[in-house]
Formats: C-alpha cells, sequence, structure tokens
C-alpha cells in the first residue's frame, strides 16, 4: 500500500502516465480502464519503455510544466496562508499538492479530445466526403484488402509486384481506416493504373462503409480469425463485416485466400479463389523454405513459373502465387512476374528474420491472431536448427474465445515440437499451459514475468546455431 502511494511521487509518474497513454495509442477508454486499475505506477513498464516520439515528448513536457506550475501555486497558498494574509491557505496548499497526481492523470487527456474534435470534426468529415468523389472518378482498378489478418502483407505483395510495370499506388504502412483513406486520395495524381487500399476493421459496419467510401472495383479477402473480438461478438459477426466487402461488389472479383478455413461458410459460387495450392487457375507445387526465403513453382496449361521470395513461411505462398496470377491477368509478362517477385522481402516484425550472436531469430511480433501462430509453429518445424526455440505471451482482444484459442495455441506449440517454449507471464498463460500439456509437450517449459528485462536480454539466451521464433506482443495495459 505505502509503495503505491509512493510511485504517484516519484519523478517517474509523469513518464509513466504518458507511457500508458502512447501504449493505449492514445484512446481515452483503455488508458482510463488502466489507470483507474493500476496500484504501482513505477511498474507500468513491465514490457516495453516509453518510445520518445514529438507527441510523446510534448505532453511529457507538458505533463512536468502542469505539476511543477500546480506544486508552485500550492506553496504559495501554503505560504499565504501561514502569513494569516489568506484564510484556509495552508490546507488549500496542501490539498494541491497532494491532489496533483490524481489532476494530471486526467487532465493528461485534455490534449486528446480537443484533438478528436478538431482532427475528427466537421473538416475531417468534409474531407472524407470529397474523398468518395476522388474514388469514384479515378480510372484505376481499385483494389481493395480486408480480413482479420495478413491485410498489409497482401498490399505490399501487389504493390510490389504490379509496379513491375503498371503506376500502383497504395495506402501506406497499415494507416486503414476512413480519415487515412481520404488523406490518401488528396494525393493520387489520377494517372494511377490501379489503387490499393488496405481496410482495417474494428467493429461491425466498418468495412461496408469504407466501401461506400473508396468505390472499390475488386476485393481480395485474406482470411478470418478469432481479432477484434471485444467488438465483435462472435467470428460470425466479423466475418459478416469483413465479406460485405463482396457484399458491395455484387460477389464480382471477389478472391478470397482458402488457407483460412474460417472463410468457408462465406464462400459464393462467383468467388475466385487462391491458396498455397492453386491460384486463379495456377497448380502450385515443390514448396521450399528455409530461412533465406521461399520458392515454389506455378504451372497453367503448358505454362510454368519457378519463383523465389525472401519473404519466409509456407503460408506465405498462397499470397505470392497470388499476386503473381493477377499480374498476370493484368498484363504483365512471366518475366516480370519473375523478376518482380524476387525483390519482395520480409516485412518489419512480420516473420522477419535476423542474425543475433549466430542464432537466427524469426520476428513476428507485430500484433497477432491465431492463425498467425498457425504460421509461426508450421515455419518453426520447416526449418532445421540445432535448438529451436518459441516465444509467445498470447493473444489479447479474444474476447469469449479467449480460453479456446490459447488452448489451441498451447496444442500448435506442442506439435512444432520445439526445444524450449518460453511463456510471458499474463491472464492467458494457464490455458497455453494446458494446450502444452494436451498436446503432450514434453519439452523445456519457462515462464518470464519480466518481459522487459528478457526481451533486451535474449542474446544472453541464446546459443550459436539456435532457431528463435517470436510472436506476438502483449501491451502492458492488458493483464
Amino acid at each position: 500500500m505505502m509503495q503505491s502511494l509512493i510511485s504517484l511521487y516519484k519523478l517517474s509518474y509523469p513518464r509513466s502516465l504518458v507511457y500508458m497513454l502512447q501504449s493505449s495509442e492514445y484512446v481515452v477508454k483503455p488508458y482510463l480502464i488502466w489507470v483507474w486499475r493500476t496500484n504501482d505506477f513505477s511498474k507500468v513498464m513491465n514490457r516495453r519503455t516509453l518510445v520518445y516520439t514529438r507527441a510523446a515528448r510534448l505532453l511529457l513536457l507538458a505533463l512536468r510544466l502542469g505539476i511543477l506550475l500546480q506544486i508552485l501555486i500550492g506553496v504559495l497558498f501554503i505560504y499565504l496562508g501561514a502569513k494569516n494574509s489568506l484564510a484556509g491557505g495552508v490546507v488549500f496548499g496542501i490539498a494541491l499538492i497532494i491532489s496533483y497526481p490524481f489532476v494530471w492523470a486526467y487532465l493528461l487527456i485534455l490534449p486528446l479530445i480537443l484533438g478528436r474534435y478538431f482532427i475528427n470534426g466537421p473538416k475531417s468529415l468534409r474531407e472524407i466526403e470529397e474523398s468518395k468523389q476522388i474514388f469514384a472518378n479515378h480510372p484505376g482498378i481499385k483494389i481493395a484488402v480486408a480480413g482479420s489478418y495478413g491485410k498489409t502483407t497482401m498490399k505490399e505483395l501487389l504493390t510490389s509486384v504490379l509496379s513491375e510495370k503498371l503506376v500502383v499506388a497504395s495506402t501506406p504502412a497499415n494507416k486503414n481506416v476512413s480519415l487515412s483513406h481520404a488523406k490518401f486520395a488528396t494525393k493520387l495524381k489520377g494517372n494511377e493504373d490501379v489503387l490499393v487500399i488496405e481496410y482495417g476493421e474494428g467493429e461491425p459496419g466498418d468495412v461496408a462503409r469504407f466501401a461506400s467510401i473508396t468505390a472499390p472495383t475488386h476485393g481480395v479477402i485474406t482470411g478470418l480469425a478469432p481479432a477484434h473480438l471485444d467488438k465483435y461478438h462472435s467470428m460470425q459477426e466479423a466475418g459478416e463485416d469483413i465479406f460485405s466487402l463482396a457484399d458491395y461488389l455484387k460477389n464480382k472479383n471477389v478472391f478470397v485466400n482458402t488457407d483460412s478455413q474460417s472463410v468457408n461458410p462465406f464462400i459464393k459460387e462467383d468467388f475466385e479463389l487462391f491458396n498455397h495450392k492453386e491460384a486463379l487457375g495456377w497448380k502450385i507445387s515443390g514448396i521450399k523454405v528455409d530461412i533465406n526465403g521461399t520458392s515454389f513453382e506455378m504451372k497453367k496449361d503448358s505454362q510454368i513459373l519457378k519463383l523465389r521470395s525472401a519473404v519466409v513461411g509456407r503460408h506465405q505462398v498462397g499470397y505470392l502465387a497470388f499476386a503473381s496470377a493477377f499480374a498476370l491477368r493484368l498484363g504483365l509478362s512471366k518475366e516480370q512476374v519473375v523478376a518482380a517477385i524476387s525483390k519482395t522481402k520480409p516485412f518489419e516484425h512480420r516473420l522477419q528474420p535476423y542474425k543475433l550472436a549466430d542464432a537466427w531469430v524469426i520476428d513476428d511480433t507485430y500484433n497477432g491472431n491465431l492463425e498467425g501462430i498457425r504460421a509461426g509453429t508450421q515455419l518453426l518445424k520447416d526449418l532445421s536448427a540445432k535448438r529451436k526455440i518459441y516465444i509467445t505471451p498470447g493473444l489479447v482482444d479474444q474476447g469469449v474465445e479467449n480460453e479456446n484459442v490459447h488452448i489451441e495455441i498451447g496444442k500448435l506449440i506442442a506439435d512444432a515440437s520445439p526445444d524450449s517454449v518460453v511463456l510471458m507471464k499474463n491472464s492467458v498463460t494457464k490455458y497455453i499451459r494446458e494446450g502444452l500439456k494436451i498436446g503432450k509437450y514434453s519439452g523445456k517449459l519457462s515462464i518470464e514475468a519480466d518481459p522487459l528485462t528478457f526481451y533486451t536480454n535474449l542474446n544472453h539466451f541464446v546459443a550459436s546455431g539456435d532457431l528463435v521464433v517470436m510472436q506476438n506482443d502483449w501491451p502492458d495495459n492488458y493483464i
């Protein structure tokens, strides 16, 4: 109790508040929930530390100046009260000084509330409305990419491959909501042959709304997995939202990744399907995966394509094959497709390999979902190493599927048979352990209570010849 109270008055307290806001992605509600449940503010940075972005620096400076000003005003009231020139000054001054941690925990969100008003206010609504006309009038092919996972990967692959011949523009990074789409629209020149637009789904109705604004001519659905189940009440509801893209397109020019078995109930006769076995009429064979990339062969009638990408993983074959087949459909030559695929590389924190102390680390810590776990554990099986190590904290936002998903994760890890498994201690650890037990895992199991220290000192944990697969992130605002 005393330690918790002391943490409110430590010099690190302002930094802790800004970190909590940053980790909550500057969204007020999750930040406040975190503040309300926190007992010791000196221990909130358990898995990561504050990233000193421009916004974080400004907030931290404003917070420190505000606290200092409140303390000085408190001291002034105490002084005036002690001099008998202000009745009640001492009590009020002490109250001001004591209350500053509570006052500024809430005042910190004021810039966000005001900012949200100006950012999402009338001007932004006008920008979104104006973007509708830009998209509607654009003469190029407009490809919308939707799904529970793999959207950014598919968008980047399509952009890379199609750019070998065509003029292509795509939404940047993971900017995938209406305001981001509107800002993207204002930068278009009008001479683009293809636009690739990523759709983020957060709650029911999102995808249909994005489609009504961006007017896609084609849709690619990358898969369906438990995600955002804090907002979607079921996988069915999430699937209905994602496949509302097909409704907009009247089921024409809709391409669906059937490596994701969860999409099966939503498949319609007019859809064109792709997976790691075939894509748009091309048969796939000879898949080979190593630490430096993935190779495979595509065959259609007498035509043969031999492809090699630096992108790692069997699960990427369907995406690579679709991008290749779609590019051929749009008029690229076989030589252009082969060259384009050879230039594709792993994306940051998405099964990205790097060397550490003569060991190989596969970094797949960007977000996460059950299908991603499936891909990562399969990759662990596909690659050779002296010792295999698997590291994960589990998944967030799994809603009513939380227990089942994490038991399944444990079973998938057990099936991959790593020599060592490291779990980050949190509320889902027990379910993963249950899945490991069901899967009869017999290797070494470690539970880490201090993830930040563990990841920081990972080089001391690995040895030459090791293969380490790190999957998913677990922000500190989740327990």
